[in-house]
């Protein structure tokens, strides 16, 4: 995982506002994901994930968490491979907290 200050303007911003939600389990679920993987994206990835942040924090844990299935405007490649990842037990958990 490269350093914040490593990446470029648009993925740190990227990481800013995917870490900063508004609710505890949105930033973990979608800043934890954004943050791993962000280095990696491509620009339409990039475009992909800024639309999906868009959305409701409430939808997007909804939809992550397997609560409601996933709609077909925000049904997308990175958005299935989001909710497979927050899908594994444990995800989301704030580092040393108690499962």
């Amino acid at each position: 995982m490269a350093e914040p200050q490593e990446l470029d303007p648009r993925r740190r911003r990227l990481i800013f506002r995917a870490m900063h939600r508004g609710t505890k389990e949105a930033d973990l679920m979608i800043g934890g994901f954004v943050t791993r993987h962000v280095a990696g994206f491509s620009d339409a990835e990039m475009d992909e994930i800024e639309a999906l942040l868009d959305h409701w924090d409430v939808d997007l844990a909804d939809w992550l968490s397997g609560r409601r299935p996933i709609p077909p405007e925000a049904d997308t490649p990175l958005m299935r491979r989001m909710a497979e990842e927050c899908s594994q037990p444990g995800y989301g958990v704030p580092p040393g907290a108690e499962r």
